[in-house]
């Protein structure tokens, strides 16, 4: 019980930290601005000691099968933290925004081709926007998605060498698919499969569908051009972070499918050969 509380304290420590980083580093943020931040961080570790600390089941899935929540919480992250650094950089250029700027670029660049989410992003802005913001949105977008990219890599090796999720035991469906019903109609392993494909394919279209669904709304709601610097932070680090999210929940129920799977096919065998006795 109390490694349980200061495990679920610490999390809604890095949650305020999360949420709290755009604002730490750039400057001249408003009053209006921290507070409205305040609440939301305040929000965020409510809600995520509450769901830690307790030891039922509640809305986040794989609560006990590390590393994948802090796989993702590690990317989400490096990504708001480095925006910041290259949003930050444009207002007041340090050694280490400038060198933020300077990976962002290159980044920007290489990704920057016809087709790509990242050209699919920077075509979203208003035909008016500055050259400068151009460039800002497009090496944001850029370093986004490689970090997204790089998150994927990441949890499919560990997935391989600690052969989640069974590194420290069994894996407990209710406690980490709270909202999988397996008692809802057919077979457990068809719906999982289900499922993991379709985050998959959800994760691979969606930084393309998104830029895309934006641009034509803009009849209707105006341009979006992003110029306020939480708003680019937190929108960029969104448009890379939930296609990287689906793609990495597809893949681990993909995963339990197969150890299911698995198991079936062992238990039948021990079944098969129980049923042979010795003459």
């Amino acid at each position: 019980m109390i490694s349980r509380l200061i495990g679920a304290v610490m999390r809604a420590f890095f949650v305020i930290l999360l949420i709290a980083t755009p604002s730490l580093i750039m400057p001249g943020t408003t009053a209006d601005v921290a507070q409205v931040v305040t609440l939301v961080a305040l929000f965020g570790a409510g809600l995520t000691f509450f769901e830690y600390v307790s030891s039922y089941p509640g809305l986040v899935e794989f609560r006990d099968a590390p590393p994948f929540n802090r796989i993702r919480f590690g990317s989400l992250f490096v990504t708001v933290l480095l925006l910041s650094f290259l949003v930050s950089g444009g207002l007041s250029p340090t050694p280490t925004t400038n060198a933020v700027t300077a990976l962002g670029a290159t980044i920007g660049q290489a990704i920057d081709f016809p087709y790509s989410p990242v050209r699919l992003v920077v075509l979203m802005l208003p035909p008016d926007a500055s050259v400068e913001h151009v460039h800002m949105v497009r090496n944001a977008a850029g370093l986004s998605y490689l970090i997204s990219l790089l998150t994927l890599f990441v949890f499919i090796v560990l997935q391989r060498l600690r052969q989640w999720p069974l590194q420290h035991g069994s894996f407990n469906v209710w406690i980490n698919l709270p909202t999988f019903d397996p008692t809802a109609g057919g077979d457990v392993v068809d719906r999982l499969e289900r499922d993991a494909r379709f985050n998959i394919a959800l994760g691979f279209l969606l930084p393309f569908l998104t830029p895309a669904v934006i641009k034509s709304a803009t009849a209707l709601f105006g341009a979006v051009s992003l110029d306020s610097p939480q708003t680019l932070i937190w929108t960029v680090a969104a448009w890379a972070f939930l296609p990287a999210s689906l793609f990495m929940r597809g893949i681990a129920m993909g995963r339990i499918a197969a150890l299911i799977t698995q198991k079936r096919k062992m238990s039948s065998e021990d079944k098969g050969n129980a049923g042979l006795l010795p003459v």
